[in-house]
């Protein structure tokens, strides 16, 4: 076997004349063998590469069995895993803001565990925006124009065709109840009316009950009265059928307030369908004219403001005054707000914010006015110590 394979190994590379004579009679002999264990060895190359390659794709298969059990190695938790989860996620993502207690008509009750402070997938408000929401400060233990915002979500509500929970009242009493076990004194109560939990179908027929949250959060910042900037705002502006209503379908707000932020300016004003000034992405627009007017655009196709309408009666106070001569409400075009004596932001978030530039143009002098201060100091003071129809007393 060993002859056998040297003579392989010399043939049929090294030409015969180079065989000793005594092995060239034979040499046809080892030729023949040669070729069949060539072709052995051929056959069996070919059969290794059909092993080699057969085991290619075992070891793809296999990869992909192992990238799939990769893929699936997910823990499966239990309830109190999940919230326990949850709560360590809250502690390691803390925000400015404090979330102090949380009603759910889901669950029937208040929490103040931030962990369990969750709505439902199959809620329409989360997967198809079929939700309304408001909002109500709280200051000095008083919760500021309960009523009026509580009006305006029954509102929106109706024009969204969502059942009512509960009557007026019951809501009402929930929400202060909610504020009460908060211990908050300053900060915010913001309150969501939901066609409620059932499927992720487009229709709600599937949804059993109409649902109630509300949250509770405390912010202890100062309102800030310095001046900014805006800029007008290219993403285009609701319906009105839509702008009108306070829902959760915020996308166009959103990206008008991410133009602006790219821009370097606080908030981008919205034009109506007519050109004329609407409102920001979560305030209303208001202006000082040249003849010492406070002016405001109508309400007929943009959100109707608690706040601004508040700040309309307090501004009375001014033209008795004299500071102002007197109050509108009515279309107000670019040129007139950009060539007013002052522009400021009016919002329950902000209160009343002076807007020195808007685009290229500066407003007055560029800096913060006089009626905007005075303003925002009246508003201020009537959420400390207003008469008892915007303030309501938290037990």
């Amino acid at each position: 076997m060993a002859s056998l394979s040297a003579s392989l190994s010399l043939h049929p590379l090294i030409p015969t004349q180079l065989i000793p004579d005594h092995q060239r009679n034979s040499c046809a002999k080892w030729r023949s063998v040669s070729f069949q264990r060539l072709e052995f060895q051929s056959s069996l190359q070919g059969s290794f590469r059909q092993v080699r390659i057969a085991g290619s794709s075992h070891q793809k298969a296999q990869a992909l069995v192992d990238s799939r059990t990769q893929a699936l190695d997910v823990p499966i938790l239990t309830c109190s895993e999940a919230i326990e989860r949850l709560r360590k996620n809250r502690e390691n993502h803390k925000g400015k803001q404090q979330f102090l207690a949380m009603y759910s008509s889901v669950f029937g009750g208040i929490t103040t565990d931030t962990a369990a402070m969750v709505i439902p997938m199959d809620d329409h408000m989360v997967h198809r925006g079929h939700g309304v929401f408001d909002t109500a400060a709280i200051m000095d233990g008083h919760i500021y124009e309960l009523d009026q915002h509580l009006d305006r979500i029954i509102r929106s509500a109706s024009m969204s065709k969502i059942n009512l929970p509960f009557d007026r009242e019951t809501i009402r009493r929930i929400l202060i109840q909610t504020v009460c076990v908060s211990k908050c004194q300053k900060g915010g109560l913001r309150y969501w009316l939901s066609v409620g939990p059932g499927d992720f179908q487009l229709s709600p027929s599937g949804c059993h009950q109409s649902a109630l949250y509300a949250i509770v959060i405390q912010d202890q910042s100062p309102f800030d009265s310095k001046g900014i900037k805006v800029v007008t705002s290219s993403v285009p502006i609701k319906p009105p059928q839509f702008a009108t209503v306070k829902s959760v379908n915020y996308l166009p707000n959103v990206l008008s307030k991410m133009e602006a932020e790219e821009k370097g300016a606080f908030a981008a004003i919205w034009l109506d369908d007519e050109g004329y000034v609407a409102e920001g992405p979560n305030m209303n627009v208001a202006f000082v004219t040249k003849q010492k007017d406070l002016l405001m655009p109508r309400f007929d196709k943009i959100l109707s403001g608690c706040t601004a309408k508040r700040v309309l009666t307090l501004a009375e106070g001014l033209v008795r005054e004299g500071k102002l001569n007197g109050i509108r409400v009515d279309n107000v075009t670019v040129e007139e707000g950009k060539n007013a004596d002052e522009m400021m932001l009016i919002g329950s978030g902000i209160l009343v914010r002076p807007v020195v530039q808007w685009d290229e143009q500066v407003i007055g002098d560029g800096t913060a006015g006089p009626i905007a201060e005075a303003l925002l100091n009246l508003i201020t003071e009537d959420m400390k110590s207003g008469p008892s129809t915007v303030r309501i007393p938290i037990p």
